[in-house]
């Protein structure tokens, strides 16, 4: 792992391997760490390896406010321009970017198809949540009146609760940084598209339904949950509350260690997130290589990758988590110096945070 401190804003650069070509996305936000990003970085060399990629995993995090991104943003491309320019890093949205805040990198295209919208949102946005709820359409054999609790309402989440509704589902539950809502009977998705539209995170406060806290989205009964805060929501303590069927996280690295057994113990599946979130990856990787011209080709082609990485791993006898790093690891090995990886993907330490990045213990 190769950490390039930033000069010109507050930040860092992980490179999880030593090879010519590294990607992965920037992220912005007051409370980012070092070990944030060499986590993050992890979790892109694993989501190219799956996707047969050699290309090394790579993430930038920018320690800054919201109201600071634009600038902060912009002297960061103007530093990284040279990485850039020469191949060396690529880079697009993450957490607290937008794709249009890294128009001036060399080699950014407008006109590019991930850059187009469709249901109001960017395609590189869009198909991510695509490829989560792909992931769980494929553990579930059909989402026909399946039911999702899905944590965040911002870009993957707003795609999530589309694409789940589009293809039958009901959603149970959603939180944002204001609170829990649910509601058994399917809450109305037109209805929460216009609130947050009006009022941003606050549209759960808008629904006349009783406002949770957060974190008891973990606790609701449904088929599907979508984690989608920052890293190690999952710890122990909260998997050993998880009632639903099959975790298809929106977010990285979501899992600790004893999460992720505890999840397996209690017969929930959980995914794995560097599958479930590869539709972004998919849709540019496809417009490098020239094969992607349009939308409907983009979301057929992200379904499609999708769902099959996923029904290969829930063939290994340990799960689908075990099925993915098994499917990541075997390409790794054909490319990778044994030396230069650490041990497995990446999880969470045991110290994970909620959904407002806020820092809680196992005993929670």
């Amino acid at each position: 792992m190769k950490i390039v401190e930033l000069t010109s804003v507050d930040g860092y650069i992980a490179f999880d391997l030593d090879c010519p070509l590294s990607a992965g996305g920037t992220r912005l936000a007051p409370d980012v760490t070092r070990h944030e990003a060499e986590l993050l970085a992890r979790a892109m060399t694993y989501k190219f390896a799956v996707l047969g990629e050699r290309i090394g995993g790579a993430k930038a995090v920018l320690r800054a406010k919201p109201e600071e991104r634009a600038e902060t943003v912009a002297r960061y491309c103007r530093e990284i321009a040279p990485l850039v320019a020469s191949n060396t890093f690529l880079t697009s949205s993450d957490l607290g970017t937008r794709t249009e805040d890294f128009a001036t990198l060399p080699g950014y295209r407008a006109d590019s198809v991930m850059h187009q919208e469709a249901d109001g949102a960017l395609l590189d946005t869009t198909v991510t949540g695509l490829g989560v709820v792909a992931a769980a359409d494929t553990a579930l054999g059909g989402l026909a009146g399946r039911t999702f609790a899905v944590e965040g309402f911002g870009k993957v989440g707003g795609a999530v609760v589309r694409e789940a509704a589009r293809r039958g589902a009901r959603i149970v539950a959603l939180s944002t940084v204001y609170g829990c809502v649910a509601d058994e009977s399917g809450l109305d998705v037109a209805a929460l598209l216009e609130l947050r539209a009006e009022h941003g995170d606050a549209c759960v406060t808008r629904l006349g339904l009783p406002v949770l806290p957060a974190g008891q989205l973990y606790e609701v009964a449904a088929d599907v949950l979508v984690p989608g805060a920052r890293t190690g929501a999952l710890n122990a303590a909260r998997a050993a509350r998880v009632r639903a069927r099959v975790v298809a996280p929106a977010a990285n690295v979501p899992y600790t260690p004893s999460g992720l057994r505890t999840l397996r113990e209690r017969g929930a599946e959980p995914l794995a997130d560097f599958v479930c979130g590869a539709g972004a990856t998919i849709g540019y990787l496809a417009e490098l290589a020239g094969r992607l011209t349009d939308a409907d080709s983009l979301r057929d082609l992200v379904a499609e990758k999708v769902g099959l990485l996923t029904a290969t791993a829930l063939e290994h006898p340990g799960g689908a988590f075990a099925g993915s790093r098994a499917l990541a690891e075997e390409f790794l090995a054909a490319w990778c110096e044994p030396a230069g990886l650490r041990e497995g993907p990446p999880l969470a330490p045991e110290q994970a945070v909620d959904g407002r990045g806020q820092a809680y213990s196992q005993s929670t």
